[in-house]
Order: structure tokens, then sequence, then C-alpha cells
């Protein structure tokens, strides 16, 4: 299988003042391409500073991180923008733009040029994350899940190499926490979109296929459920 993220004894140090931090302490992990796997900790577990690795909204203070086949740590400002536009970012917050209609949100993400494509492209998302009715609202019109799914819909935007979501479900009740992970769910078997997705919550670790769990920045386990 080819890996869409491989650590090799990666390590993150922040300054805190004069004090160094290891948030990350030598982690070797391998996601391959398709699997669905989350990443579990508690707060200071080292789990946010992989969200950002992963993401490539930061780089490592040594080891080696690649990420789709490109090492991290050996790209300049330019190559992370172009890296992170392969990756497919859903957050517990939806971040949408309220005066743009949800078609137009979806739309708004994409790198490709002609118009008429990006609509065609956002109106077969919308239809895959079951929105077909509800392209033409503004997200005031919609609940928090149409809201999250729209969300999805934009991530998958750009074809991106996997998605890295982050609390997907922390900001939705329980009922719909469960229709936007039976769709994560769809996603991933029916359209081989391979997922990471970084959490607190224990029982919503165990929706993937494999849990990796973090405590002082190592990881302590790997389960697969």
């Amino acid at each position: 299988m080819v890996a869409i993220v491989e650590a090799i004894n990666l390590k993150k140090t922040y300054m805190l003042g004069k004090v160094p931090v290891e948030a990350l302490r030598g982690i070797n992990l391998h996601i391959d391409a398709g699997e669905f796997v989350s990443i579990l900790g508690p707060s200071g577990s080292g789990k946010s500073t992989m969200l950002n690795l992963i993401g490539a909204l930061d780089k490592p203070t040594s080891g080696r991180l690649l990420i789709d086949g490109m090492d991290v740590s050996k790209l300049g400002d330019d190559q992370l923008a172009e890296l992170r536009l392969s990756i497919g970012f859903v957050f517990q917050f939806f971040n949408l733009i309220p005066r743009l209609s949800a078609r137009e949100n979806v739309e708004l993400a994409m790198s490709i040029a002609n118009k008429r494509k990006r609509r065609k492209r956002a109106r077969e998302l919308l239809e895959t994350v079951g929105l077909k009715e509800r392209m033409k609202h503004k997200p005031v019109e919609l609940s928090g899940g149409q809201q999250q799914r729209v969300a999805i819909a934009r991530a998958l935007a750009n074809d991106p190499a996997f998605l890295l979501l982050d609390e997907p479900t922390g900001n939705v009740d329980s009922k719909t926490a469960r229709e936007i992970l039976d769709l994560i769910h769809m996603l991933n078997k029916e359209k081989n979109v391979s997922i990471i997705m970084v959490t607190h919550d224990e029982k919503l670790a165990h929706e993937a296929t494999r849990t990796v769990f973090m405590v002082d920045g190592n990881i302590a386990k790997e389960l697969v459920n």
C-alpha cells in the first residue's frame, strides 16, 4: 500500500519563554491510502501538534515526516501552501462564509479555474453528501449537521490525498453526529477516501478502523477497532 503519512523518529519542540517543551518525542507512524485512522489523546498529549504537522501547518524540529510522498521538513513556504491543497481539512467549527450559498462555499475552495467545472464539481459533491436540495441555501438556512456536510464537500473539492478531521462532531448533537459519522464511513468505504481523525473522545476514536493512542508526546499503543 502507498503511505499517505509516514513519520520517522518525528520530534517537535516548542520554546515556552526560555524553556523547551517537547510536544513530540520521536513518533513513528505509517498510514496507508484508504485507511480510516484516529489519533486519540488528552490535552497535552501531542495530538494537536500531530494535526498541525500532518496538515502541513508546521514543520518538525527533527526526524522525517512524509505527507503524500513529500518530506515536509524540506519544503519552503510556497511548497507547503501547495501541499496543503492536497489535504482536505474538516474542523469542529464549520467556517462557512455566511453570505455564500452551500454551492458557492464549495466552489470557493477549488483550484480549478473554469467556472463551469467548479459549479459541476460542487453540485456532484453536495449530492454525494446528501445536500442535493440545499445547494442554494446559505449557512444560516442550514442545520449544524448540514453545515458540516457542506464543510466536508468543500474539503473534498480538490480531490485531496486524504481528509484531516479535527473533532468533526464536536459542534453538533448526538443524532446529527451519528449522521456525520455515517457519511464519513460511506466516503471511506464506498469512495475510498483516506481519513485521519484527531480527537480526545475515545468513543469517537473507535469509529475508525485503527486508533493511535498518544500520551506525553509518544504513541502509547495502537489498536485495530
